[in-house]
């Protein structure tokens, strides 16, 4: 073979070499170039997706803030989670009023016609009118504000009553003379979860000389607030035990914890 044909034939061998180079940076540069094609109503159905979780979120948050419970908190953002543990914490003490009506001779008898229950920040999370179980002989509107169409078409007793019992278990019950209350719905609370305005000495000694007050006189003299000036109201009322409470509710749980301990003593 001359040289020429030599030096030819190096000369095709660095060709086709250059050119498979080329075609293979080309093929490696047009995966890198390649990108998934993506459709504009599949990106919209990720962004809905998305959308739904966060939806999701704020529906479980206000359902766990609503019924006080103790959702998965691995689900909550943090302050989804600061928001339920003050919900909570709001719904631990409630107050209760209930608005009576008289049966029996001359309304003598004590029958529920309404009952609220509002929590520690005074949010209603009951107020039901109650129809009566026996014929009503002294609507007692000028105290009760209760009327006959309040009543008439009103929810039946044991489904308030029921309700009324799931909302208070395991809660600090705060009222004012309870023991009517809950003789009126029939029902129980145990001892150490009771508040009474009516009934906290210390209280009753500032106010009325040892002797029982009025929520009325109470509320004045606690809270600077009138209240009861005509017809009463179960929520006003509610809330004004309440408002006494939350006033005076350091110096109320350390009397309880001194009366504990001394009565461990004996």
């Amino acid at each position: 073979m001359s040289s020429s044909e030599q030096r030819q034939k190096k000369f095709d061998l660095h060709r086709n070499k250059d050119n498979t180079s080329r075609t293979g940076n080309n093929n490696n540069s047009d995966k890198n170039m390649q990108q998934p094609n993506v459709h504009r109503r599949a990106a919209g159905s990720n962004w809905l997706a998305a959308t739904a979780s966060g939806s999701e979120n704020k529906v479980q948050v206000a359902k766990a803030a609503e019924e006080g419970s103790s959702t998965d908190f691995e689900h909550l953002t943090k302050s989804a989670r600061t928001r339920q543990r003050k919900m909570a914490q709001r719904n631990r003490y409630l107050a209760m009023d209930c608005e009576m009506v008289g049966v029996g001779h001359n309304g003598q008898e004590d029958m529920l016609a309404r009952v609220s229950i509002v929590n520690s920040a005074g949010h209603v999370l009951l107020d039901k009118h109650v129809k009566p179980r026996q014929p009503v002989t002294d609507y007692r509107t000028s105290v009760s504000g209760i009327r006959p169409h309040d009543i008439e078409n009103a929810e039946d007793f044991a489904t308030v009553q029921d309700e009324v019992v799931k909302l208070l278990h395991g809660k600090i019950l705060v009222g004012h003379a309870l023991r009517n209350d809950l003789n009126v719905l029939s029902i129980k609370h145990p001892f150490e979860q009771i508040r009474d305005t009516s009934r906290y000495k210390p209280l009753c000694k500032l106010v009325s000389n040892g002797h029982t007050p009025s929520l009325k006189r109470l509320t004045m003299a606690v809270l600077g607030q009138e209240i009861q000036t005509g017809e009463h109201n179960s929520v006003e009322d509610a809330r004004s035990a309440m408002g006494i409470y939350n006033r005076i509710a350091a110096d109320w749980e350390k009397y309880l914890e001194k009366k504990q301990l001394q009565q461990q003593r004996f």
